[in-house]
């Protein structure tokens, strides 16, 4: 397998963040401005708006035949971060930093400080129950985001499903931003033009989940996704036209895209009991990039065994040799990096995945998978409409 790696020198969500907050007055991040795109033109309009709409890949765009306004707005394509999820690329749009800095790197994640497997974005231990906070565990000393919110001169507004606008993670990542919330397509539109149409400088961040929702569902093949994005298309052009003369720059970009996976390329652990015993912890990261916490005494076993029984499907790789790659980022890592990716990472082939349950754990098959590094996850569009 050819890897599409995240290209942090100047072509990446990273740097596109990275001119963002330059653009807008905040400090450098670190990491390159991007390529082939201004930081001048940002920082013109009264209002620049950042919308992802979470899974819209690059390549999906171009091959759907549909969503001609996003489309003619198409600008280039950018790479995400690794591993190419939601759960690492969000936090990169709300603190400008890759996840070598954030140190966010899947799903569920090991947080050593507190003993536990946890998802992170909806902040609970993963085998389910309440927040985290009602262990007096916070988002703030756990994670120690810097929100891009709170180093920009000028307000910020964060505008976000009803369900999640107010989270653990997402108020710990929004910072000092007003925070929205919405409930459909049409009023996450509304909530914008309001927003841009209100006076003073600002820098807007909305985020729409739908697309990545049914593409798990369904599959990014699937009729229901080709209709979600024709209703996207529409609504967007619409946010076009309402924002005319309000001196707004809109961009439109995505935290990953899709491959679809069929039932020969989903590998269950429990099939491998032999495999699972080597194991000191439940698989971590995503079913396309999984953390391998592998006791001391039997890496040999779990070498041995991945190279016979599961080499057609994912790629082993020491996690140590994965951060040194510079596949997490540039420059100084975050100090519990290596803590959070386990001793080995199986990185799939093509369209598989692998997956594990916990006791009382419903099964979760997702048709649509995202987190590896082919071209469809990895690449996602930059589009760029002026008003």
């Amino acid at each position: 397998m050819r890897p599409t790696l995240p290209d942090y020198r100047g072509a990446s969500i990273v740097n596109l963040m990275a001119s963002v907050i330059a653009a807008r007055g905040g400090a450098p991040t670190g990491y390159p401005l991007l390529e082939g795109l201004d930081a001048a033109s940002l920082a013109e309009p009264r209002n620049l708006v950042l919308l992802v709409i979470d899974g819209l890949g690059y390549h999906h765009l171009l091959r759907s035949g549909i969503a001609p306004t996003l489309r003619r707005h198409l600008r280039t394509r950018l790479t995400s971060v690794f591993p190419s999820t939601t759960a690492a690329a969000i936090p990169t749009f709300l603190t400008g930093l890759a996840p070598q800095q954030h140190g966010l790197t899947g799903w569920h994640m090991f947080f050593r400080e507190i003993g536990t497997v946890a998802a992170v974005l909806p902040f609970h231990p993963r085998h389910g129950g309440r927040s985290l906070r009602d262990s007096r565990v916070t988002p703030e000393d756990l994670l120690h985001l810097a929100p891009i919110f709170d180093r920009l001169p000028g307000p910020g507004w964060v505008i976000a499903p009803e369900r999640i606008v107010h989270s653990d993670f997402n108020a710990a990542a929004s910072g000092r931003a007003h925070r929205v919330g919405y409930r459909t397509l049409g009023e996450l539109c509304d909530r914008l033009v309001d927003t841009v149409r209100a006076e003073g400088r600002k820098f807007v961040y909305g985020y729409y989940p739908e697309l990545d929702s049914l593409a798990h569902v369904h599959g990014i093949g699937s009729e229901e996704v080709r209709t979600e994005l024709a209703r996207v298309d529409a609504a967007f052009d619409s946010l076009v036209r309402s924002v005319r003369e309000s001196h707004t720059t809109l961009l439109v970009t995505a935290d990953h895209g899709f491959v679809d996976t069929t039932p020969a390329t989903r590998v269950d652990l429990q099939d491998h009991p032999d495999l699972a015993a080597t194991l000191i912890l439940p698989l971590c990261g995503e079913p396309r990039v999984a953390y391998c916490y592998v006791d001391p005494d039997r890496c040999v076993v779990f070498e041995d065994y991945v190279g016979r029984h599961l080499a057609r499907g994912f790629e082993l790789a020491r996690s140590r040799d994965v951060i040194a790659r510079g596949w997490y980022g540039l420059g100084i890592a975050h100090p519990r990096l290596a803590d959070r990716v386990g001793h080995y990472t199986l990185m799939a082939r093509e369209n598989w995945t692998i997956t594990d349950q916990l006791l009382g754990e419903k099964k979760h098959v997702q048709v649509g998978a995202h987190g590896g590094v082919t071209e469809d996850e990895m690449y996602v569009p930059l589009i760029v409409a002026r008003a």
